[in-house]
């Protein structure tokens, strides 16, 4: 009876030491992204590819998650023609050089204890195949995972209509950051 006691408590050590592994449901996720300008903003969306998260003591230890370019998406434009021009200038080289760089990844390295279902991110952000480090605060409300993410377009080349590098830009002048709301969805 004694060494079934101790079996147990090796197995029961062993689940609760170990990352728990979960998948993201690219379906019900949702990645809106938001581009302000001088004279308004657009905003639209971007699909997953796919994605994980670990998570083990009650945080995310690390994950991954590839973002589909060439899903992107605008949802202010109602007029065919504008919206196809502005998807396919954000497609560009101009902004992401989408037929180059089909894929974003983000990457989680490490994360704080959810206190009060919040917790602080650090991971690696890749656009256009140059790497960053990002942090941010997520969310955790049963299977989905919030966060605000502020990105300086500016620091993966893309400069289109930027005022650090472009001058007498008046209303065509394009902020440097865009935000990219997440809500990640776990199976």
């Amino acid at each position: 009876m004694k060494k079934l006691s101790i079996l147990f408590v090796v197995l029961v050590s062993a689940f609760t030491l170990s990352a728990q592994d979960l998948e993201v449901n690219i379906n019900k996720s949702k990645l809106k992204w938001t581009g302000k300008k001088v004279s308004g903003e657009h905003w639209g969306y971007v699909k997953l590819k796919n994605g994980f998260i670990s998570i083990k003591d009650n945080k995310i230890i690390k994950g991954e998650f590839q973002i589909d370019m060439n899903s992107i998406t605008c949802n202010d434009l109602e007029n065919p023609e504008w919206n196809a021009k502005l998807i396919g200038h954000l497609k560009s080289d101009d902004f992401f050089s989408v037929n180059q760089h089909p894929i974003a990844v983000l990457k989680i390295t490490d994360g704080t204890p959810f206190i009060s279902s919040k917790s602080k991110l650090q991971g690696q952000l890749s656009i256009k195949g140059i790497t960053h480090p990002i942090s941010f605060e997520v969310k955790k409300t049963d299977k989905a995972y919030k966060a605000t993410i502020i990105v300086d377009r500016t620091k993966y080349d893309v400069k289109y209509g930027s005022g650090k590098f472009f001058d007498n830009l008046g209303d065509n002048m394009i902020d440097d950051d865009f935000i990219l709301e997440v809500e990640i969805i776990t199976k």
